[in-house]
């Protein structure tokens, strides 16, 4: 029993260590053009560089998901110091609590706009999980990745504790969407 605690806790703290390896630096995100953008809310400065990449025309349009019910296109576009795009171009999604909430979102989005491509905009340590749960939604859309920094740069506890449960949640991801995929062929 020891011997097989012991081999999952090494298994787990492998692929923690590829995990952490393969995070995307960043700024990594290509200047790629797409039919459209889809910025997740959350921690760290993720709506900006999407409505900078929506003004200089690297997508038609915008959709900003898991927006709490409280906030105002308004409110947002005087915060985020948008032009005249954010107008006619940007929309909010309220209906997404979480990253899979977020991939059903931009999934109906999509659908309804008839996009073969899509730029994704979250924190870099949130990029792997969120791909894989568009992906599950969106098969056969074009996602490039568009990772945005989120703070802190150094490794602290709390990061670590950040980091380790995101890696989970990945996991969880992975296991949801082969499931998906599995139903799917079946």
């Amino acid at each position: 029993m020891l011997v097989a605690a012991l081999a999952a806790f090494s298994l787990y703290g492998f692929g923690f260590g590829i995990f952490l390896a393969k995070l995307p630096a960043a700024g990594s995100g290509t200047a790629a053009t797409a039919d459209g953008i889809v910025a997740l809310t959350g921690e760290g400065d993720r709506l900006a560089p999407a409505v900078t990449l929506l003004e200089t025309g690297h997508g038609k349009r915008l959709l900003i998901t898991g927006v709490n019910r409280l906030i105002s296109k308004t409110y947002l576009k005087k915060l985020l110091r948008a032009g005249e795009t954010f107008d006619c171009c940007a929309d909010l999604g309220f209906a997404a609590i979480d990253t899979r909430g977020n991939a059903q979102e931009a999934a109906e989005w999509v659908r309804a706009h008839r996009y073969a491509s899509l730029i994704v905009v979250t924190a870099d340590y949130h990029m792997p999980r969120t791909l894989v749960e568009f992906a599950a939604a969106l098969p056969g859309v074009r996602l490039v990745p568009y990772p945005v920094a989120d703070p802190p740069e150094t490794l602290s506890w709390q990061s670590a504790k950040r980091l380790n449960g995101e890696y989970a949640k990945y996991l969880a991801s992975v296991v949801h969407a082969s499931l998906v995929r599995f139903s799917q062929a079946a």
